[in-house]
């Protein structure tokens, strides 16, 4: 006897059944495909996070990177290089649903929160203001220099590498009416990789083209209004000239550079510190969203979700119906499917016990503190 069947070609099979549309004229087949991939990947995880939808999400961090987005513009033109796709965090926000810890960098357990407060309280972001050494003489746009940022956080006898941070470079000066000129940074991303590069272009926070890098980040230099974030060389071009012995000022944050230690994942965005020197593993667990159904003899992830699918898309073209009275009769089974599909999860998680330090042993007689630890006599 073969086993049940649990393809969405039985999904469909029983929602005609359930909502009284045998035939296509009366539900089409596209329609119907919808209404089920529609519930499988936006109403079935809200309703159950079960356990075989938790997993191991792995990205890996770039030298002097420390804001890691999860949408898909900030990675550049997928049309022009398709190759950014596979970028691990292209378009992470719509693939996985919510972020866990325990957080791994490189092999080692690290601090993550999801509180800007605590992050930036433990690593602040402190702009280091500097005259660059350069003023304005009333006709001069254009400038060139390097902001000195072993200077402005170490000691002259200690060196280390230091760099300053994507996003957070500032020029400012006067023009020859005391109106204020700034330049702000844009990360260059790479646009195979759609990483952000060392460079970054300077653009006024007022303009258009500052706007539009934002939504599609630059991915050529800009000789003329550029950075080097590891470098702190610089070429500046304002608008409009600093006024006359008016001081080029840069404000920037220079980090120095090393094994990130912890992680901030907020408004859709990692961040890490220090900021990385090199390429890291980053590992946590994540609640993956469960894979659409497209094939007709494709099963759910777990075949058992079928008719637990099949009753809920069946409510979901009941209400667009607006037969009520139909989708009251199907909630009791529907809640009884959800108890069904949630039992496994249940059972699994019962197999441990909420984790104190009192639970955090190996089974030694000590319990894992003080002398005794499994090797005395």
């Amino acid at each position: 006897m073969p086993l049940p069947d649990s393809t969405l070609q039985a999904i469909e099979n029983k929602v005609r059944r359930m909502t009284r549309s045998p035939s296509t004229a009366q539900l089409t087949t596209a329609d119907l495909e919808n209404y089920i991939n529609t519930f499988v990947i936006y109403d079935f995880p809200e309703h159950l996070r079960t356990f075989n939808l938790r997993t191991t999400f792995t990205f890996y961090t770039n030298p002097y990177q420390d804001e890691y987005f999860t949408d898909t513009s900030s990675f550049g033109d997928i049309t022009i290089n398709p190759s950014i796709q596979y970028n691990p965090l292209y378009n992470f926000q719509n693939n996985y649903l919510t972020v866990h810890p325990p957080l791994y960098i490189a092999g080692f357990q690290c601090f993550y929160t999801q509180s800007r407060e605590e992050f930036f309280g433990i690593y602040p972001r402190i702009n280091f203001i500097q005259f660059t050494g350069q003023s304005g003489d009333g006709v001069t746009t254009s400038f060139t220099g390097v902001i000195n940022t072993q200077q402005s956080i170490v000691p002259s006898n200690f060196q280390q590498n230091i760099a300053l941070l994507q996003r957070q470079v500032l020029f400012d000066s006067v023009d020859a009416n005391l109106n204020g000129l700034a330049l702000v940074d844009v990360p260059v991303i790479n646009p195979a990789t759609g990483n952000a590069t060392v460079n970054g272009n300077l653009y006024d926070p007022a303009s258009a083209a500052y706007q539009a890098a934002l939504i599609a980040p630059p991915t050529i230099v800009d000789a003329t209004n550029t950075i080097n974030y590891a470098t702190g060389v610089y070429t500046i071009t304002f608008a409009t000239p600093p006024g006359a012995d008016a001081p080029i000022n840069s404000q920037t944050v220079p980090q120095a550079i090393s094994l990130p230690k912890a992680m901030v994942y907020y408004a859709n965005r990692f961040v890490v510190r220090p900021v990385p020197d090199q390429t890291y593993r980053v590992n946590i667990e994540v609640y993956k969203r469960p894979s659409a159904l497209l094939a007709t003899n494709q099963s759910p992830e777990l075949e058992e979700y079928w008719q637990l699918i099949a009753v809920g898309s069946s409510i979901k073209i009941l209400q667009d119906r607006m037969d009520m009275d139909s989708v009251n009769l199907l909630m009791p089974e529907f809640r009884n499917q959800m108890n069904l599909c949630g039992r496994r999860t249940i059972v699994q998680y019962t197999n441990e016990r909420t984790a104190t330090i009192y639970t955090e042993s190996n089974g030694n007689r000590s319990g894992g503190f003080g002398w005794g630890n499994g090797n005395n006599f």
